[in-house]
């Protein structure tokens, strides 16, 4: 229960100062939100006026905590091109990142543990060199590539989807059909990474003598390779795949490009190439908030699973 409050309070302590920063730094930045908003019909009256309307010449720790306290109402500011709120604007965007996100996660989880577990028996075979040509070709492969191939592929010519033409997510079956090709593009190689992980590690693990005790008693190595070898395994797992949570918003950023979803990643490049300070300091904070709090509960899924960590 302490360690899980040391981590929460982490958690708040790195996420008030992401937004600090974050905020700080949109706030400096050249040119001013009321020139972004201006545009060509900027000038020194103008933005004088606008400035004062937005708020911007309050004093920093003003505006800094009217924004902050907004994250929990969902009042972000107003977008400079969309000229609605940013949380209203965000919402929806946020839901369908979340979604593909956590289906690449899925797909990543469900497709390594028993790839690993696979290629350990091969371990020293001729199918051992065909599975670790066949990994280093997954990993080297960028998912916007994977991308491009799958939206050709089951896209243009299967007609599987329509690539750029997301069905919303209030048709959740359509939807879900539709994301499952940029959560394959995401999770190839992050797959093929956590196989070569996971596959080091088990070996590792059966070179203990616990595993040769136990083998040595009758029992199958299959059995005790599921039941206890593997479970030692996760501790080590647990925390790459959090770390792999921080790779798949990268990711999805560059993904959601490739196949026209509409979602965070597509909002913030947009945003990034309008000027559109608010929203773009929005998706900062939330994108950082994703990665934080992944590690968060990675940290806590370990002490479950290895309650002695919690003393280190």
């Amino acid at each position: 229960m302490k360690y899980a409050f040391r981590r929460l309070s982490a958690l708040l302590l790195t996420m008030f100062l992401v937004s600090l920063c974050t905020f700080a730094a949109f706030s400096g930045i050249s040119g001013s939100a009321a020139e972004a908003r201006l545009g060509t019909q900027a000038t020194p009256e103008r933005v004088a006026a606008l400035r004062e309307e937005l708020g911007l010449n309050r004093p920093f720790a003003v505006r800094y905590a009217e924004w902050l306290s907004g994250f929990a109402t969902g009042n972000l500011g107003d977008s400079l091109t969309y000229r609605q709120n940013v949380g209203g604007l965000l919402r929806d965007k946020v839901l369908v990142s979340l979604l593909l996100s956590g289906m690449s996660f899925a797909l990543i989880v469900l497709c390594s543990i028993p790839l690993s577990l696979l290629v350990v028996r091969w371990a020293g075979t001729p199918l051992d060199v065909a599975h670790t040509l066949l990994n280093q070709f997954c990993m080297s492969v960028p998912p916007f590539f994977t991308g491009l191939l799958l939206s050709w592929v089951f896209g243009v010519a299967l007609h599987w989807f329509t690539p750029g033409a997301f069905p919303g997510l209030s048709r959740t079956g359509d939807a879900l059909r539709f994301l499952l090709f940029p959560a394959v593009a995401i999770a190839v190689p992050r797959t093929a990474m956590t196989v070569r992980m996971l596959r080091g590690t088990l070996l590792r693990e059966l070179n203990r003598d616990y595993v040769r005790t136990a083998i040595s008693r009758g029992s199958d190595r299959s059995s005790v390779l599921r039941r206890h070898v593997l479970k030692n395994a996760l501790t080590p797992t647990v925390a790459f795949l959090a770390q792999m949570m921080a790779e798949i918003v990268a990711g999805v950023i560059v993904v959601e490009q490739v196949f026209g979803v509409p979602g965070l990643g597509r909002m913030l490049v947009v945003s990034i190439s309008n000027r559109d300070y608010p929203v773009v300091q929005a998706i900062v904070v939330i994108l950082a908030f994703w990665v934080v709090a992944s590690n968060t509960v990675a940290d806590l899924i370990n002490v479950r699973i290895d309650p002695r960590l919690a003393d280190i």
